[in-house]
């Protein structure tokens, strides 16, 4: 059991997706399990302070990851590839703020768990070595500078062809960052077994090569 925790555009879910690969275990995206449940909340039409209904479906929510690097991992829910919908710079903040409710995160945490079989599984999010799986083998933190965060996140959604702008991006993230960091349920923050890896001056290559040294010794 691999964890790989971090903020957004720190490389976890690249890094992540590469180890799954070269490891043949499953993979969780786990903040692909929060916009999932966004995007759902926000097509059901469902208040965003029914926190009973949301947690609901929560509960029933049924995602798979498949990891497709470098790109971002391909989301199926119920068998419906939902990827290009779940990557908008909107939905990462209702995601965010409905991972702040910690009657959603505690309908979520079992079935993060259930993913969790043989021979193994990456798991890469905010949480997941603190909360999900604290006894996780071998568990990372990887971070990185705002600013190097929004040139990545700027240059994944020009690649896929969103048009936005490098400012915006760079607010979001640090808005994001003090709400995942303050938050009183599950803040972002290390494990404290947890190795920290500050990525902003790294490649991909040379991440992955930390992890896996530690993981195949």
């Amino acid at each position: 059991m691999l964890t790989l925790d971090g903020p957004s555009g720190s490389g976890k879910g690249t890094v992540g997706q590469i180890c799954a690969r070269r490891l043949g275990w499953h993979y969780l995206d786990s903040g692909a399990l929060y916009r999932t449940l966004a995007y759902i909340v926000q097509r059901q039409g469902i208040e965003p302070g029914d926190v009973e209904e949301i947690a609901r479906r929560a509960a029933e929510l049924d995602m798979e990851c498949v990891p497709n690097p470098p790109e971002s991992a391909t989301i199926y829910v119920e068998g419906e590839n939902v990827d290009d919908r779940l990557r908008t710079e909107d939905l990462g903040r209702v995601a965010s703020e409905l991972a702040s409710i910690p009657l959603v995160r505690k309908a979520l945490l079992k079935s993060q768990r259930r993913m969790l079989r043989p021979p193994g599984l990456v798991a890469d999010g905010r949480d997941m070595g603190t909360v999900v799986f604290p006894r996780a083998e071998w568990k990372f933190f990887l971070t990185a500078s705002a600013e190097v965060r929004a040139k990545r996140r700027y240059k994944q959604l020009k690649l896929k062809g969103f048009d936005v702008t490098l400012a915006p991006l760079f607010q979001a993230i640090q808005e994001r960052d003090t709400r995942d960091a303050q938050r009183s349920v599950s803040p972002l923050k290390p494990a404290e077994d947890a190795i920290v890896l500050d990525t902003s001056e790294m490649s991909i290559d040379e991440v992955v090569s930390r992890v896996l040294d530690h993981v195949t010794t």
